[in-house]
């Protein structure tokens, strides 16, 4: 069933990237501005740790950590990869994890709870995938480091 999962994640990832480029308007194509620019992206990751903290396989990755400084950078970080007026100064992701010994499930996990916040946040299939296919690849930064 995770393999089904996974595929299936990977195979909506393709074809929405593919299908939304030549769909949308240049306005749409802005997937900062499609997030709900500033207000938007704040709005998904504070439902986000809403998501992280009610997770008993992944709070203790956080329980020590300042969810303001948590948030900050998380908020500036997706405005700096959906193309927003940010610029992200924050550590790279291989040394924000490092130490962290994340598994596989539990990377996998994260991303269920970052589409659970996105739907609650009403953020549309096109958009999350957009947003996921724009953060996939830095799963190999995050894995087991």
């Amino acid at each position: 069933m995770i393999f089904f999962k996974r595929v299936m994640w990977l195979v909506l990832l393709n074809l929405s990237v593919l299908s939304c480029a030549s769909q949308q308007s240049p306005q749409e194509n802005n997937l900062y501005q499609a997030l709900g620019e500033q207000q938007g992206i704040s709005k998904l990751v504070d439902q986000l740790i809403v998501e992280i903290v009610a997770d008993e396989q992944i709070f203790p990755y956080f329980a020590k950590a300042s969810v303001s400084y948590f948030r900050k950078g998380f908020i500036n970080h997706m405005c700096a990869i959906s193309e927003g007026p940010c610029e992200y100064t924050g550590d790279s992701m291989v040394d924000i994890h490092t130490g962290m010994n994340i598994s596989e499930g539990d990377f996998n996990r994260v991303v269920e709870l970052l589409i659970r916040a996105m739907e609650s946040t009403g953020i549309s299939y096109p958009v999350q995938n957009r947003l996921l296919a724009r953060l996939a690849p830095m799963r190999e930064q995050i894995i087991k480091r």
